[in-house]
């Protein structure tokens, strides 16, 4: 199944880093959130994009992971060329990883 199956995302941009939040639907889905999506995990799923380390919090009564992406943006929202990979693009694609 992919992650759009069971979550859904929200997104912020500050300089050259992207947050993003990944919350279940449903909470009792929030263990296959936890145990699937690791930020080693997440950061392969932006491999070429994401250059910095990424950072990942868990927040159980929320079901919810927040993962902060540094070095994702470009050089920074206004500095980047990339026509639009910020942070709901960014959002967009990790919806499509797959929890086996």
């Amino acid at each position: 199944m992919q992650l759009r199956d069971i979550a859904h995302t929200r997104t912020g941009d500050k300089g050259n880093r992207s947050t993003l939040s990944v919350i279940a639907y449903d909470k009792k889905d929030f263990a296959l959130l936890e145990q699937h999506l690791s930020a080693e995990r997440v950061k392969a799923h932006f491999v070429g994009t994401v250059h910095g380390p990424v950072e990942r919090y868990v927040l159980p009564q929320l079901g919810a992971l927040n993962f902060v992406m540094h070095q994702s943006l470009g050089g920074g929202v206004t500095r980047s060329l990339a026509l639009d990979a910020h942070g709901k693009c960014l959002s967009a694609h990790l919806l499509t990883f797959v929890i086996e």
